[in-house]
């Protein structure tokens, strides 16, 4: 399994079997093949570009578009595994264009807390840590937001916050102490939640 580094900056690469290639975040990696080999879902085949581009949203559509016009001829179908993700609706409107279908929701805390039951919580004062997210924390949000060298901007970027909600896809108590430990740099209450995998099955199912 290639690791959380190389998922952040490089993605996975297709091995270019099966019927049917998943596009998807490099952040949902692990969780889509632990999925795909349980199920035995041996017709899909999965890429994964840079997890990265979960903190430069406008670079995500450009990047499946260029997925798609290169891999469409050697698969008979093509699913995108990302909700919105901060496109604003461009990557729904793309993914329309190119004729390809997508997950449904605003973005993976949706789907993975289930998209109707995060819906109704309506929870805007809540940051949001995935398994993934947990181990790459430093990656994604201390050092992209300067907060290793300047540490005294924590308030100026959470002081709106109340609470870290980690929904935890695995039952992982060392995972817990770490986002307890994330929490607890940030300032704010911890939560965990225990989804699993949430939408992301029935998803994958369909595809």
């Amino acid at each position: 399994m290639t690791n959380d580094t190389a998922l952040t900056s490089d993605g996975l690469a297709p091995q270019g079997v099966g019927s049917v290639l998943l596009i998807a975040c490099g952040a949902l990696a692990r969780e889509i093949l632990a999925l795909k080999a349980a199920n035995g879902w041996d017709h899909l085949d999965l890429q994964c570009l840079p997890a990265i581009l979960h903190n430069h949203p406008e670079r995500i559509v450009p990047a499946v578009q260029a997925a798609v016009a290169k891999h469409r001829a050697d698969y008979d179908r093509i699913f995108v595994v990302y909700a919105d993700c901060g496109t604003g609706g461009q990557l729904q409107a793309a993914c329309a264009d190119m004729g390809v279908e997508m997950v449904a929701g605003p973005h993976c805390y949706a789907f993975f807390e289930g998209v109707d039951a995060f819906a109704a919580r309506d929870e805007i004062t809540a940051f949001y840590l995935t398994d993934f997210l947990v181990r790459q924390f430093d990656a994604f949000v201390w050092q992209p937001l300067g907060l290793d060298r300047h540490p005294e901007l924590r308030d100026m970027y959470f002081g709106h916050y109340e609470k870290l909600v980690y929904q935890a896809q695995t039952d992982d108590p060392q995972l817990t102490q770490i986002a307890q430990n994330c929490a607890d740099r940030l300032g704010l209450m911890f939560e965990r939640r225990l989804t699993g995998y949430g939408d992301l099955v029935p998803a994958l199912r369909h595809a």
